[in-house]
């Protein structure tokens, strides 16, 4: 009987292992697989500068919909095309210039496979120590770029998001902000700070905080001597400010914040200081704007993207902290299952430094790009859109357009002087038949209640032919705006 229902055994697993096989392809199916990818990719990026940058319309979601039936792989990324990368926003292409892109480089995604393929686990050094390594070098190379202490801590997140969080919440454990403290306790940041800061604040329990919105100068920077005297004021009132907040590159204007004035006056004042670079912060390597980030180093805490300013695929960001102890409060546990981890000290875990314990190792599609291509070609691409921002401004007031002040780096604005009609109405129509058009995409924001449409150039792929196909299509829908409202 018991070799009766051995045998019965065995044959119900030879069965199913003739099924779930077929999750681990053999190499001529791997082989033939890989060629499908390769092509769809070859194809995307060749033709790329011909896809129009935005298409409306939502995709066909019963072409989505999950189900038992087994497609082709042909079939999935006609699919994939059709209702992923021809609707939206194309943030690959160098004429995506509404927000802030990366670009995608190439070597990143050859990165992103190969971490996949082999699935590093990179939470722990004790599982995979070269991985845990690679991504603390990453970091390491950061802080010698930011002039961070070697004994700082740091983490490669999904992006600026979670690396604000984990800034915050350290800000929060170093001044014990909890409790009765809360409502008392005061944080200063601009108007212009990163929405994620308060969607954190939220996150982290510090919702009936205390947040003053600073008074900025006309060049969209924070006023130093308002920021002394609202401290004063508010420790005269009896209340706890602990933290201040600049901007190394803000989202709507691209703005860098006076860091080093800053800095002396959260030294002066013992206040936790927190600078979000996640768009401006890499432009320090560029040698003509390394004054702007003069005072970077005087942050307790740093977060910067390199999906942003190292062109790098969405999915991440950076945190650099200087108070071990006041990360590790937050993240760092033991639990008995991981016992055998815990002797493994020789370098940080990343998940004791961050939420998550489970760890895509995303610090290889930043490690091999460097490697590759060393850091010439990045720091060229950084002056390359310095350059073409002040030419797309140059040419923009040609065609009559007026700009906002000079940025720091590589987002600006521009509106079209309507005297005729109200200008933000005008200029909300003139967006309308730009997006219709969508060969090039641009975003719009308020600047003092002003409607203006914001330009972000930072893709790789975004070079002069880019602009001046941007010039093109603004013109064009100049004329279509003016003739809808008759005034040709």
């Amino acid at each position: 009987m018991f070799i009766l229902l051995m045998n019965n055994l065995i044959n119900q697993i030879e069965a199913l292992q003739q099924i779930s096989q077929q999750l681990n392809p053999s190499f001529k199916e791997r082989e033939k697989l890989n060629q499908q990818v390769r092509e769809f990719a070859n194809n995307f990026i060749e033709n790329l500068e011909n896809y129009p940058a935005y298409v409306e319309g939502n995709p066909d979601f019963n072409k989505l919909t999950i189900n038992s039936i087994k497609k082709d792989l042909a079939e999935i990324l006609a699919i994939y095309n059709s209702e992923v990368v021809s609707k939206g926003i194309k943030p690959a292409s160098g004429k995506h210039l509404g927000y802030v892109p990366g670009g995608g480089i190439y070597t990143a995604a050859l990165a992103d496979f190969l971490a996949s393929v082999t699935n590093e686990y990179a939470g722990m050094y004790y599982a995979s120590p070269g991985a845990v390594a690679i991504e603390n070098e990453t970091l390491n190379w950061m802080k010698s770029i930011f002039g961070f202490p070697k004994d700082a801590v740091g983490n490669l997140t999904s992006g600026g998001s979670i690396a604000n969080l984990i800034a915050l919440t350290a800000a929060r454990d170093k001044h014990k902000i909890k409790n009765e403290k809360i409502p008392k306790s005061v944080l200063y940041l601009s108007p212009q700070a990163h929405h994620c800061i308060h969607k954190a604040l939220r996150i982290i329990g510090l919702e009936d905080l205390k947040i003053s919105i600073l008074e900025l100068d006309e060049l969209s920077k924070i006023d130093t001597s308002k920021l002394t005297d609202k401290i004063e004021e508010d420790i005269a009132n009896g209340l706890n400010p602990f933290m201040v907040i600049a901007t190394a590159g803000t989202t709507d204007t691209g703005a860098i914040d006076p860091l080093s004035a800053i800095g002396k006056i959260a030294k002066e004042n013992n206040l936790w200081y927190h600078i979000d670079g996640a768009y401006g912060g890499f432009f320090m390597l560029v040698e003509s704007k390394k004054q702007l980030f003069k005072g970077i180093e005087l942050a307790d805490s740093l977060v910067v993207d390199p999906h942003k300013g190292l062109f790098l695929p969405y999915g991440i960001g950076a945190v650099l902290i200087k108070d071990k102890e006041a990360v590790f409060h937050s993240h760092h546990y033991t639990a008995d299952y991981m016992q055998d981890a815990i002797s493994a000290d020789l370098q940080i875990n990343p998940s004791d430094v961050s939420p998550e314990l489970t760890k895509h190792f995303r610090g290889l599609r930043m490690w091999l790009p460097l490697q590759i291509h060393g850091l010439k070609p990045f720091i060229a691409s950084f002056e390359e859109k310095i350059l073409l921002t002040e030419y797309f401004r140059n040419k923009l007031t040609e065609i009559g357009f007026k700009v906002g002040p000079q940025p720091d780096l590589t987002i600006s604005y521009f509106w079209y002087p309507s005297a005729k009609i109200d200008e933000n109405t005008f200029n909300k129509k003139l967006v309308e038949f730009i997006h219709e058009n969508g060969d090039v995409f641009f975003s719009t924001t308020k600047i003092n209640g002003k409607f203006v449409i914001r330009m972000a150039i930072l893709s790789i792929r975004t070079k002069k032919a880019t602009i001046d196909t941007a010039i093109e299509m603004i013109q064009k829908c100049l004329t279509q705006t003016k003739e809808a409202f008759s005034i040709l």
